[in-house]
């Protein structure tokens, strides 16, 4: 089943809608609060390209593939991606990657950052909580470019926004009563709004398919992967809270229960998964993204002067 508490913050329906009513009083004190903080707080200049790839929904918008996207067109060298490290059992400031030679483990960076550690060999990964810190280490590093993972209320820092729509949004109410971060005309504030099947788009495949395949996922938002998956050759759907690590003796009890051939995981989550025997069947996600997209933020990253290796 779809978490509580998600399904009314994706796919609202009957008593939902009453409860999200009732809870729309504190989303407009919310609301009022990060508008101010909005608009009062001073930007910071670092004098390096900071591109911050963000959403106004919690959760499911494509960010990570999204900056693997952008990571994997951007030809040049020095390319550092900043993230929070959502998930991970580490503090303080953590060096990932280093020009893709990965430095962690999964527990220390989190499953998003890990993901594109493995992903991306021409970059280097940093999480922390204090994104100023790490804007700070990246220079000193020699960082030519900065990709700012989920950066789009640190309104503290002065950068060029990008914000992702996902497609089919039913709940409009800023949070908790709804899945918006804050009010959804708040987007004029991004240099861009990029939404999905519009001006990008989500390919998805899957490796290793079996007949029997138990699905197993910590991501946000879980029913939106039922588009991508093949229903007569699902047994099951075990969901997770996002960036929830996994219990291996759970999952093989699970495995065996529903006569499973094997494990169908997103990207994000097989990360987590490289001590498990069983056989695993992957989402494979890719984003296709509209060539205005990167020409915009060419010409961002231009105005700093930043010479590229190859320009496709």
């Amino acid at each position: 089943m779809v978490l509580g508490y998600e399904r009314l913050l994706f796919s609202p329906r009957g008593i939902d809608w009453f409860i999200i009513i009732t809870l729309s009083p504190l989303s407009l004190i919310y609301s009022i609060y990060m508008f101010f903080r909005r608009i009062s707080t001073k930007r910071k200049e670092f004098n390096i390209p900071i591109i911050s790839i963000g959403n106004l929904v919690v959760g499911g918008s494509g960010k990570t593939p999204f900056i693997i996207s952008l990571a994997s067109n951007l030809k040049v060298s020095k390319i550092y991606i900043i993230s929070r490290g959502y998930g991970r059992r580490s503090r303080g400031l953590i060096e990932v990657s280093r020009d893709g030679e990965i430095l962690t483990d999964i527990y220390s960076s989190g499953d998003e950052a890990m993901l594109m550690a493995k992903s991306l060999s021409n970059v280097s990964i940093v999480v922390s909580e204090s994104r100023e810190r790490a804007i700070k280490f990246a220079k000193r590093r020699g960082a030519k470019i900065i990709l700012l993972d989920d950066g789009f209320n640190r309104v503290e820092i002065k950068k060029f926004e990008i914000l992702l729509f996902p497609k089919n949004i039913k709940n409009y109410f800023p949070i908790p009563a709804g899945a918006f971060r804050e009010l959804y005309w708040t987007k004029s504030f991004a240099n861009l709004n990029l939404y999905e099947d519009i001006d990008f788009k989500r390919v998805v495949t899957i490796q290793n398919r079996t007949d029997r395949m138990l699905l197993v996922t910590a991501i946000s938002n879980p029913k939106r992967l039922d588009e991508f998956i093949p229903k007569n050759s699902i047994v099951a759907k075990i969901y997770l809270q996002d960036h929830s690590f996994f219990n291996i003796d759970e999952i093989e009890r699970e495995f065996k229960r529903y006569g499973a051939t094997s494990l169908l995981v997103t990207e994000k989550d097989l990360v987590k998964l490289e001590k498990f025997k069983l056989p695993i069947s992957v989402l494979n996600l890719k984003l296709e993204l509209k060539e205005y997209i990167l020409e915009e933020i060419y010409s961002y990253i231009d105005s700093f002067g930043v010479d590229f290796v190859n320009r496709r």
